[in-house]
């Protein structure tokens, strides 16, 4: 699944148009990005963390050449699943539902006119 058929998704579960949820998702996003570019920690009760992690400068070896390769430290994105999102996909729990959207009202069948003789 990727981000248009999450946006399709929302979009006819919600009842609302694809644009719409389609900026709610790219924000949502660019959110989490500027949140773990800022170091801190992004926790979505249910689903998940988002965590930056620093990786210290490091020594790491070619295996091409066999070479030894000097890393510079860098920071990574992390995400840890939580409990809930963990037992949905484990099978021992159940997906809790968004409301279902209101079927259309029905109308009334028009009344054919009778002729006249």
């Amino acid at each position: 699944m990727n981000k248009a058929d999450i946006t399709d998704a929302i979009a006819d579960k919600l009842d609302m148009t694809k644009r719409d949820v389609g900026n709610v998702v790219e924000a949502f996003h660019d959110e989490i990005k500027h949140a773990l570019a800022r170091g801190e920690r992004v926790s979505i009760s249910g689903f998940g963390v988002y965590e930056s992690v620093a990786r210290k400068a490091r020594l790491g070896r070619n295996p091409r050449t066999g070479e030894t390769v000097k890393i510079k430290a860098t920071k990574l994105p992390k995400f840890r699943a939580g409990a809930e999102l963990k037992g949905v996909v484990a099978g021992s729990k159940k997906v809790a539902s968004a409301p279902a959207k209101k079927a259309p009202a029905k109308k009334a069948p028009a009344k054919k006119a009778t002729k006249r003789r």
